[in-house]
């Protein structure tokens, strides 16, 4: 009897603490909400039977986004799912089904100084940011309605004025440079003649353009992530005989970060490009995974808001890696084009042959080399060292706050969370810069060559705090997404309570359901 009177206090009990997880946290209420797995693609569009790009990187609510699409079907449907882990379904519905008149579109040519693919499609389908969406990785999901064929096209819904402790960014520029869609990436890999693209080397691009679809990987088994960049699968060349797997990273501490209850907000290079206060609102910033491509405004941006107070955790390696400069496109639009000389910078960038010296600081080169002099890690602590890799990382500073109620020993092993790409110290590191892990590392394509990767911290005098993982494969170790379907599970409750621990120390509150 007694508990036939609990059960409705326990209801209304249930019922308030949602009303206030809402306003104290969204991200949890988000998270309570019904979710589904219809976002995931079932067929692939493999031929390109549809696909498609968004006329911006990230929009707020009541900003309009373009979606512009290329079918060979008289139509096609539109949906949108918000991305998260919603009882581990991995999204919530938030749009559509709409029914939207299909056509091709036209595939432009290479640009023969550059090497740009830049698309200028037309009649997109164009959508007002309701209110009611929250910060988060979106995905569109096309299907075209001869043979069902499906892929996706991703942007960020941002937020200027939530009060989340956490700011995440997507590392779109590096998902853009890694783009061979038309023929054409930043690397030779996926730059030839042959089809189809992606499987031949040729010349990179020294400009990209966010105007284009994402490539799918060429491994058959990632095709699931077409449309998407590198959120869900990557596209390394793993068909040419590059041994990692194509298994994503971002979509993974995603999961993790709304799982566990963290008040997320979430942004692209686009948005800490161009908003000075985008990171400095924030107790912590997430570097994504493999967060290579950075402009020299987003740095800034960044290490102002660390001398105010935010502290960074990078969350994966080789970030900061290569200076990019993002430019408007032939429409004057801004942020939609990528600058990325790289080896050819000293004959072909612009801004080292102009003859005026005082902008050579925005070279496309890496940040560590000469005129731009500003290597990664007297931001990170710690900087990009080798690859392919992978392996175990190893504990040699157990005492230290990182590794409390982990239960790890000197000489413990965190296994498979070591890779592909890893970082270590040198001796540019910050003052009081604490070393946490010491690996050493083989390189899988040739034994000769090995390091000795870190995990590392420092603080700095104006309270900020930076945390390294040194490690693209640390999500790994979060969320078990795309295992075994791509790789071996690397499920870590050390990896887990290590990234609270950091979160913790950083004052990032970790809300109950």
């Amino acid at each position: 009897m007694a508990a036939h009177f609990l059960e409705p206090l326990r209801r209304l009990l249930a019922r308030v603490r949602l009303v206030l997880s809402r306003k104290s946290n969204p991200i949890l209420y988000e998270n309570l909400r019904r979710g589904t797995e219809r976002w995931k693609l079932t067929r692939p569009a493999l031929w390109r039977e549809i696909e498609g790009y968004a006329s911006l990187c990230s929009a707020s609510a009541g900003e309009t986004i373009e979606f512009y699409v290329s079918t060979r079907a008289r139509s096609y449907t539109i949906e949108i799912f918000r991305m998260g882990w919603y009882g581990g379904k991995g999204a919530r519905h938030v749009f559509g089904p709409v029914s939207v008149q299909g056509f091709r579109q036209v595939i432009p040519a290479q640009d023969p100084e550059t090497g740009l693919v830049d698309c200028d499609w037309k009649d997109p389908y164009a959508l007002v940011i309701p209110k009611g969406w929250l910060s988060g990785a979106y995905l569109v999901k096309l299907e075209e309605n001869i043979r069902g064929r499906q892929s996706y096209i991703i942007f960020v819904v941002r937020s200027d004025i939530d009060q989340a402790d956490i700011v995440y960014q997507l590392p779109l520029n590096t998902y853009q440079v890694y783009n061979f869609w038309g023929g054409k990436s930043g690397y030779s890999w996926g730059s030839g003649n042959g089809m189809p693209w992606g499987s031949t080397k040729g010349q990179p691009a020294v400009v990209v353009s966010f105007n284009r679809p994402y490539a799918a990987s060429n491994n058959p088994a990632a095709l699931f992530g077409m449309g998407a960049g590198e959120f869900l699968s990557n596209v390394q060349p793993v068909s040419e005989g590059y041994p990692i797997s194509s298994a994503g990273w971002d979509y993974n501490t995603v999961r993790w970060l709304e799982r566990e209850g963290y008040y997320v907000t979430y942004i692209t290079n686009v948005d800490s490009h161009n908003a000075p206060d985008v990171i400095s609102r924030r107790r912590v910033f997430i570097a994504g995974a493999h967060d290579e491509y950075w402009s020299w405004e987003s740095r800034a941006h960044i290490e102002k808001a660390l001398a105010n107070g935010t502290s960074l955790f990078f969350s994966g390696a080789n970030a900061v890696y290569w200076q990019v400069r993002q430019e408007k496109d032939r429409q004057g639009r801004p942020c939609r084009f990528l600058a990325i000389y790289k080896e050819s910078a000293a004959t072909a960038d612009p801004v080292l042959i102009d003859g005026d010296h005082s902008n050579d600081h925005l070279a496309t080169i890496n940040w560590r080399d000469a005129p731009v002099s500003r290597p990664e890690d007297t931001l990170i602590g710690i900087s990009y060292l080798m690859d392919p890799v992978d392996g175990n990382i190893v504990v040699s500073n157990p005492g230290h706050w990182a590794f409390e109620n982990t239960g790890l020993d000197e000489g413990s092993e965190l296994h498979g969370l070591l890779g592909y790409e890893v970082d270590g110290v040198t001796d540019r590191a910050p003052e009081g810069l604490v070393v946490l892990a010491t690996s050493p590392a083989k390189n899988l394509t040739d034994p000769n060559r090995s390091v000795v990767a870190n995990m590392a911290t420092y603080a700095t005098p104006s309270g900020g705090q930076v945390f390294a993982t040194g490690s693209i494969q640390w999500c790994w170790g979060l969320d078990d997404f795309n295992a075994p379907e791509l790789r071996t599970s690397r499920l870590s409750n050390a990896a887990a309570q290590i990234t609270h621990n950091v979160l913790t120390r950083f004052g990032a509150r970790r809300f109950s359901h």
